[in-house]
C-alpha cells in the first residue's frame, strides 16, 4: 500500500519512490542533478543545499541537500564519494549544539531520528543510542544561521503540501543568488575534477624520507609553518582511510604579512604512495574562511615526491593547483588569478624554507 508522500519500503529495508503521473513541471538543471545523484522521483524538487562537514571521526567536507521530502548529504573527497539520505518524517528531532574544540569553533547542527529509521545511512552516522536512534551531526556551514533556520523550518511544516516548501525555505534565507557549478550527473568536490596545473617543480638536495617530515606533524612541520606565517597551527595524527590511503586534517590561521584579511585555513589531506614505491603522492584540499568570497571556491593541491634519479641523497617535487568552484562569481577569473599567483609563491617560500632548515638541522648533526 502505498503512503500519501509516493514513498514505499523496499524489500531491502531502504526506501523506494513511487512516480507521480500528475509532474509536468519543467526540472532545474540543478533539480536534475540532485535526482539523478540521489535517485529520486522526477517530481522531486530541490528546496536548498547548503555546503557543510559531516561530523564523524574524522569531519568529511561534502554538501548537505534539503528537497520536498529527503534530507541527502553527498561528498567526494579524492574520488572516494559518501551518500546517503533520509526522510523529514523520520527525524525525531534537530538540535543546535554550541561550538567546540573538535568541531574547529563551528556550532553543531545535531539531527536525530527516530528509532530503527534511516538504517541504510547509518554508516555515516555520528553514533546510534540505546533506543536505536541514529544522530548525524553536521559543522563549518557557510552560515551556519541560514542554514539551522531553514532546515527547522522545513522540518517543523513537514506536513504540509510539498509545493509550500520552498516559499518557507526563502524565507529564513538571504537573497543572494546562489549556485553550485554541477554537471549533468552529479556534483563535484573532488580535486579529481579541478583542472590542475603545474606551480611549482625541483630536484632538492635532501632525501626524501627528510622531505617528508614536512608532512609528519612533528618539529619541522610546525617550524617551517609558523616561520611562514601560520598561526595556531595544527594537525590531526595520519590514520588510515582505505587501502593504503592516510588522512588527516590541518587547521590554521594567516597572519597580516601572508593576507590582509588574515583568515582561517581548514585542510584536509591524504597521502599514498606512488605503485613503485619510490615516492608519495599528497593530495590536498583547502578551504578558505573569513576572507571575500571564500565560500565559493575550494582550492586542491598535490605533491609529487619522488626520489631523485641522479642522486640517492635527493628527490624531486613537483606540485599542481586547481580550484573547483562551487558558486558563481563575475570575479571568477581575477579571483582564479590572484589565488594562483599566491599559492605559487607560497609552495615555492615554503619549500625553500624546509630545504633551508634540513640542510641546517645536517649541517649541525655533522659538526656534533
Amino acid at each position: 500500500m502505498a503512503c500519501p508522500c509516493g514513498i514505499r519500503a523496499s524489500f531491502n529495508g531502504g526506501m523506494e519512490f513511487l512516480p507521480s503521473k500528475r509532474s509536468t513541471t519543467v526540472i532545474s538543471p540543478r533539480t536534475s542533478s540532485v535526482i539523478v545523484l540521489f535517485g529520486l522521483p522526477p517530481e522531486e524538487f530541490l528546496i536548498s543545499d547548503f555546503t557543510c562537514q559531516l561530523k564523524r571521526k574524522l569531519p568529511l567536507q561534502g554538501r548537505l541537500f534539503l528537497s520536498a521530502r529527503i534530507v541527502g548529504f553527498y561528498a567526494n573527497l579524492f574520488g572516494h564519494k559518501t551518500k546517503f539520505f533520509f526522510l523529514w518524517e523520520d527525524i525525531e528531532d534537530i538540535q543546535v549544539l554550541p561550538p567546540t574544540f573538535s568541531s574547529v569553533g563551528s556550532p553543531l547542527l545535531v539531527i536525530i531520528l527516530k528509532k530503527d529509521r534511516g538504517l541504510d545511512a547509518r554508516r555515516a552516522a555520528k553514533s546510534q543510542d540505546e533506543e536505536g536512534r541514529l544522530r548525524f551531526c553536521f559543522q563549518s556551514f557557510v552560515s551556519f544561521n541560514v542554514a539551522s533556520r531553514t532546515i527547522m523550518a522545513l522540518w517543523r511544516t513537514r506536513t504540509l503540501p510539498a509545493e509550500q516548501k520552498p516559499q518557507i525555505a526563502e524565507e529564513q534565507e538571504d537573497q543572494e543568488e546562489r549556485s553550485i557549478m554541477v554537471d549533468d550527473n552529479e556534483i563535484v568536490l573532488d580535486a579529481e575534477d579541478a583542472k590542475m596545473s603545474k606551480v611549482y617543480g625541483a630536484e632538492l638536495p635532501i632525501n626524501i624520507n627528510s622531505l617528508m617530515e614536512m608532512f609528519g606533524g612533528g618539529k619541522l612541520e610546525q617550524k617551517v609553518m609558523v616561520k611562514y606565517g601560520c598561526l595556531n597551527y595544527t594537525t590531526t595524527a595520519w590514520e588510515a582511510f582505505k587501502d593504503d590511503i592516510l588522512e588527516r586534517r590541518l587547521s590554521y590561521k594567516f597572519n597580516r604579512h601572508v593576507s590582509v584579511f588574515g583568515g582561517e585555513v581548514t585542510c584536509t589531506q591524504q597521502k599514498f604512495p606512488i605503485a613503485n614505491g619510490q615516492g608519495w603522492i599528497l593530495n590536498e584540499v583547502m578551504a578558505l574562511h573569513d576572507v571575500p568570497f571564500s565560500d565559493h571556491f575550494r582550492v586542491h593541491l598535490r605533491y609529487q615526491i619522488e626520489k631523485s634519479a641522479f642522486s640517492h641523497n635527493a628527490c624531486k617535487c613537483d606540485v599542481y593547483m586547481g580550484i573547483t568552484w562551487l558558486r558563481s562569481s563575475k570575479f571568477q577569473q581575477k579571483i582564479t588569478q590572484n589565488i594562483t599567483d599566491k599559492f605559487t609563491d607560497r609552495v615555492r617560500e615554503i619549500f625553500a624554507l624546509v630545504e633551508r632548515e634540513i640542510l641546517l638541522a645536517t649541517q649541525r648533526d655533522i659538526a656534533f
